[in-house]
């Protein structure tokens, strides 16, 4: 009689975490280094598991972050639902998305510090320029405050918890704001200019979270 080799029951318990987490949203190394190490080694396994609910496992080590897209259907298959649905952005909130993306790049460039941490009155300030002039500026700060919230919604920055006026952008928006995407940065803001109007919550289509 033969007897059946033991089944390795925490490496499934492994991996289902490690899924599991991905589903849920984007996971970075610096967030949880266990789960992290977890990810790297169980790479092929994620990658095999999810593509039979037709995602893509995407992981940029050299970053530090891992995150699941839908995969595009062949034109004679029935489209997949997508992991995370389509946005319609408002102008503010797609100017505020394209400006975060810049000052990563340019912090980036400068060899600084991987994790780009803002103050809110500095992002107050990137913003005003592009904003419609406004006499009440409790107003114009609680608008920004609102695009924030939308921002971190999407996954792009967080809040400190010790400091909740310090906003750290998460790397993950580089993945979502390519280089040539931002290198028509300038043409853009022109039109960002133009559509800002007081009416400024008039949608503005781009894609969000895959």
């Amino acid at each position: 009689m033969i007897t059946p080799e033991p089944h390795d029951t925490s490496s499934d318990n492994a991996l289902s975490l490690a899924v599991i987490k991905l589903l849920k949203g984007v996971v970075y190394q610096d967030d949880d280094p266990g789960l992290w190490q977890q990810i790297m080694t169980l790479q092929p396994r994620i990658r095999d598991y999810v593509a039979l609910l037709g995602l893509t496992f995407q992981l940029d080590e050299a970053e530090g972050y891992a995150w699941l897209v839908t995969r595009e259907s062949d034109a004679d298959e029935t489209p997949l639902p997508r992991l995370m649905s389509r946005r319609q952005l408002s102008y503010p909130v797609s100017l505020l998305i394209a400006l975060l993306r810049r000052k990563l790049a340019e912090a980036d460039a400068s060899g600084g510090d991987v994790r780009v941490i803002l103050d809110r009155e500095e992002v107050v300030s990137l913003m005003r320029t592009f904003l419609p002039e406004s006499s009440n500026e409790a107003r114009l700060v609680d608008q920004i405050d609102s695009h924030l919230n939308k921002v971190a919604d999407l996954g792009f920055i967080r809040r400190l918890r010790d400091q909740p006026d310090k906003i750290e952008i998460r790397r993950i928006l580089k993945a979502y704001v390519d280089a040539q995407w931002l290198n028509a940065f300038d043409l853009r803001l022109a039109d960002y200019r133009q559509h800002i109007t007081p009416h400024n919550d008039q949608p503005a289509t781009r894609e969000g979270q895959q």
